[in-house]
């Protein structure tokens, strides 16, 4: 039961490598990828662009952050 968790983990792995161990570098190393460095290399690499917002983050800045709400 534990390995059928890991078997997509283990196919990623096994299909792409590099880019899956770069993945996890980055995730662990906390790399924002709208950074220049990496976005420059990501680019050069053939990678679609990162948004640098999302779209939470933009309705949050445009509202003044975070709204109270009551729930009745």
């Amino acid at each position: 039961m534990f390995l059928d968790e890991l078997t997509p983990f283990v196919q990623e792995l096994t299909a792409h490598p590099v880019a899956f161990l770069g993945g996890l570098a980055s995730g662990l190393l906390r790399l924002d990828l709208s950074d220049d460095p990496v976005k420059s290399w990501l680019t050069n690499q053939g990678a679609a662009p990162v948004a640098a917002t999302s779209a939470a983050s933009r309705a949050s800045a445009r509202n003044g952050g975070p709204q109270n709400i009551s729930i009745d």
